[in-house]
């Protein structure tokens, strides 16, 4: 009976788990980024960096049929049974064509009358839906701050003495050790269903945009003294110790003070903010969407001048991708060629359409974007130090054009703050005085990630039905695949997998 009972909760156990899959090439063993996989052609998911990839419980049934695709390879389709009698490792083979199955010219496409159909034809394959659509998405965001120094020193408060000052002082600076050891990381991940519209309001098209949030989590170093809310708190604490919550203040940093009254007082705050919305998480969550969407959609002059200014880069054609011998893709690579240009990267670009399919780009060595250097006048400086991304569009069932499938973007900002800090009651006699002295320099640093598994045309009435509920992160001290059971996501990576919160 015991031996009857372990195999019964064995067989369980392996029956109602999600999969996890890895997308190799058959030649070099190496794995392979960004590779289509459908799944029972209903959703439509991406191998993360490292090649992986994973399936849900509802998706991991013997008998369902997945597809995985990757342009210069043969297309493989395989049932979850094989998959698994191939140990969750599936091999592409390259594509290799005979002459005569290809056309064949002596004279290379020139790489830059290509970029001209590529502009041409923008605002035909990459403009939004004007029906209403709902789109199936999961979406991934980390950010790390990684301070190199922080020195801050409170050196006036008038009613303190000396050694009071000295034990705050002391105190600040084991909180900053503690933050420059293990500076604050977080994860978030959220699953939901995105619908977009365009309305015409005093005779412009105005976007419309709704998200219902089905599930999202959040990894962080909660409560440790390294946390970013906890830097916040300590600030604010630290404020509130040399400050008078009954009266007002003026800010002054260096030459510079702020016209705006400052106070701490429950009452005054209050009527600032008596006529502002509330914001919530389901509208901040919405609009950090919108923002991102916006920033990567290829009719964004200001985020892709190798696509708007094709003269300021160098073209190469590289040739012609192919994907199972049916779909064509041209390949160029481009590098600056003129001051004002600030990418290396690769594109893939439809023969047929000239519709971008895939692009990747990264800041050449040495560049940097929005570079502010005040830092003998004002004491900052600050720059743009990292700026990458993946962007991969599928073409869409109905209409014209191609939609964002995926994009894997990433950010880095170095910065550096150097000044004095004075907050000056604003009163006829004797005034409260409270100084201090910052000095910051470090790095932050960000990760997005999008994925739309389906993309679908809904009818103005269902759009109208769709009523936007707020929600809250559930909050996760590691990465557990049991989470995600009953979804398919975005396979982290092997760094989330092995962050856990501080206890």
């Amino acid at each position: 009976m015991l031996v009857l009972a372990v195999t019964l909760l064995t067989f369980q156990g392996t029956l109602a788990q999600n999969i996890q899959a890895r997308i190799i090439d058959r030649a070099t063993k190496e794995n392979i980024p960004y590779a289509n996989i459908q799944v029972s052609a209903l959703e439509h998911l991406v191998s993360n960096e490292e090649g992986y990839f994973n399936l849900s419980e509802g998706n991991s049934k013997d008998e369902i049929v997945i597809t995985i695709s990757y342009l210069g390879y043969f297309s493989q389709q395989l049932t979850i049974n094989q998959l698994k009698k191939l140990d969750f490792v599936v091999a592409l083979q390259p594509s290799i064509f005979e002459l005569n199955d290809v056309k064949v010219s002596n004279v290379k496409p020139n790489p830059y009358e290509i970029m001209a159909q590529v502009k041409a034809n923008l605002n035909t394959n990459h403009k939004n839906d004007v029906l209403p659509s709902k789109d199936f998405i999961f979406y991934r965001k980390s950010g790390l701050f990684k301070p190199a120094v922080i020195e801050v020193e409170i050196n006036e408060s008038t009613g303190f003495s000396k050694h009071a000052l000295k034990k705050v002082n002391s105190d600040v600076q084991k909180f900053i050790s503690k933050l420059i050891s293990s500076p604050p990381k977080d994860f978030t991940d959220i699953l939901g269903n995105y619908y977009n519209s365009t309305i015409k309001k005093d005779d412009k098209y105005v976007p419309v945009t709704k998200l219902e949030v089905l599930k999202a989590t959040i990894l962080e170093n909660e409560g440790s003294s390294t946390s970013a809310d906890e830097l916040k708190k300590l600030a604010i604490n630290t404020i509130l110790q040399h400050l008078d919550s009954t009266k007002y203040y003026r800010a002054k940093s260096g030459l510079f003070g702020s016209r705006d009254t400052i106070s701490l007082r429950k009452d005054f705050n209050k009527k600032k903010t008596k006529n502002k919305n509330t914001s919530t998480q389901i509208l901040a969550t919405k609009n950090n969407l919108n923002t991102f969407l916006t920033e990567n959609n290829l009719l964004n002059t200001s985020s892709f001048n190798f696509i708007y200014n094709p003269e300021w880069y160098e073209y190469q054609y590289e040739g012609l991708s192919y994907m199972d011998g049916t779909e064509a893709a041209y390949v160029l690579t481009f590098k600056p060629k003129k001051s004002k240009a600030k990418y290396i990267g690769k594109l893939y670009i439809s023969d047929s359409d000239y519709g971008v399919l895939r692009v990747t780009y990264d800041l050449d060595a040495g560049e940097k974007l929005n570079n502010v250097n005040l830092k003998l006048i004002l004491g900052i400086k600050a720059a743009d130090n990292k700026r990458k991304g993946t962007l991969m569009y599928r073409k869409k069932i109905h209409g014209k054009g191609y939609y964002l499938q995926y994009a894997n973007i990433e950010k880095g900002q170095y910065f550096y703050v150097n000044r004095p800090l004075k907050f000056i009651e604003l009163t006829s006699e004797e005034k409260d005085i409270f100084s201090l002295d910052i000095k910051i320099e470090g790095n932050t640093s960000s990760k997005m990630e999008y994925l739309n598994m389906s993309h679908t045309i809904i009818t103005p009435s269902e759009l109208q039905k769709v009523t936007e509920a707020d929600f809250k992160f559930t909050k996760i001290k590691s990465y557990d695949p049991k989470i995600w059971k009953d979804y398919n996501a975005i396979e982290p990576l092997s760094e989330m997998k092995r962050f856990k919160t501080m206890e």
